[in-house]
C-alpha cells in the first residue's frame, strides 16, 4: 500500500503596480507651496520683531530684543493696540449674545418671516465692506452721532452677528431634543433646563463664534476707517506706518497675539484629546 502526499501548492498573488498619477503628485507639491505661502509673513513679522530698527523697519540692521522689553516704545501703538482690544471685546460680547438668541429662535421656533430673516442673515457677510462701512457712515451722519468707539462697535456688531448666528445655528441642529425634554421630565423648569442642559451643550460653538467674531473685529480695517472718526485703532496704526516700515513694537504686539492663538488652539486641541480618551 503505498501513500502519496501531495505537497502545499503556494499560489502568489500577483501584486498589483501602483499606477503613477500626477495629481497625486502635484497636490502635495502645491499643498506645500500654499502652506509655505500662509507662513512668510507671519514669519517676516516674527523676524522683523527683534531688528534693530531706527527710522525704518524695511532693512535688517541686526537682532535685538530690545523691542520685546519695551512693546510701548513707538508713539501710539499701545494706545491704537488697546482701542482694538476694548472694541473687539465689546462687540464680541454684544454679537455673541445677540446672535446666539437669534439662532435658538430660528432654529426652535416657527414664526411669520422667519425665511426672510434667514435669508437677511446673509447680506452684511456677502455685502463688500467698502458698501458696509459707507452705508453705516451716512447713517451716522444723518443721526447726528459723534464718531468714536461707539460708532466702530456698532459697525462691528453688524458684520459679526451673521457669523455668529451661522456657527451657533450649526451647534443647536445637532442638539438632541431628548436631553431637554428628560430634563424637563424631572421637574426642571424651563431656565434650569437651559443653563444646566441647553447652555453647556452649546458653549463649545458660542465660544468658536465668540472666538471667530473677537478676531473679525480686532482684524478690520475698511468698515473701522470709515466710522472712526478721529479714533485709531491696530490695524489703522499698522496701515498709516506701513510706508516707512512698520514700527518693530507694532511687530512684537502681532507676534504676541498670534503665539496667544496658537497657544489656544492647542489647548483646545489637548482637551479635546483627553475627553475623548475618556470615553474610550
Amino acid at each position: 500500500m503505498t501513500v502519496t502526499t501531495s505537497e502545499p501548492t503556494t499560489t502568489s498573488t500577483p501584486r498589483r503596480r501602483r499606477s503613477f498619477r500626477l495629481g497625486n503628485a502635484i497636490v502635495p507639491v502645491f499643498a506645500g507651496l500654499a502652506f509655505v505661502y500662509l507662513l512668510v509673513p507671519i514669519a517676516y513679522t516674527v523676524a522683523f520683531s527683534f531688528n534693530q530698527a531706527g527710522k525704518s523697519n524695511l532693512i535688517w540692521r541686526g537682532f535685538t530684543l530690545d523691542n520685546w522689553r519695551d512693546p510701548c516704545g513707538a508713539p501710539q501703538v499701545c494706545e491704537a493696540f488697546v482701542t482694538s482690544l476694548g472694541v473687539g471685546a465689546t462687540a464680541t460680547v454684544i454679537a455673541t449674545t445677540l446672535g446666539t438668541l437669534l439662532a435658538l429662535a430660528l432654529v426652535r421656533f416657527r414664526f411669520r418671516g422667519r425665511p426672510a430673516i434667514n435669508l437677511l442673515i446673509f447680506l452684511p457677510m456677502s455685502t463688500p465692506e467698502v458698501v458696509l462701512g459707507a452705508s453705516l457712515a451716512a447713517q451716522f451722519l444723518m443721526l447726528k452721532v459723534a464718531f468714536g468707539f461707539w460708532t466702530i462697535v456698532a459697525a462691528h456688531v453688524l458684520f459679526c452677528i451673521s457669523f455668529v448666528v451661522v456657527t451657533v445655528k450649526a451647534r443647536v441642529a445637532t442638539l438632541d431634543p431628548a436631553l431637554e425634554e428628560a430634563a424637563a421630565d424631572l421637574y426642571g423648569s424651563p431656565t434650569a433646563v437651559f443653563w444646566r442642559v441647553t447652555f453647556p451643550l452649546l458653549l463649545p460653538g458660542i465660544a468658536a463664534a465668540g472666538l471667530l467674531s473677537f478676531s473679525l473685529s480686532f482684524d478690520d480695517y475698511i468698515v473701522t476707517n470709515l466710522n472712526a472718526g478721529s479714533l485709531k485703532t491696530f490695524p489703522m496704526f499698522v496701515y498709516i506706518s506701513a510706508n516707512r516700515g512698520i514700527p518693530p513694537q507694532a511687530n512684537v504686539i502681532a507676534s504676541a497675539m498670534f503665539i496667544a492663538a496658537l497657544a489656544i488652539v492647542v489647548v483646545v486641541l489637548m482637551a479635546t484629546t483627553q475627553r475623548k480618551r475618556r470615553r474610550t
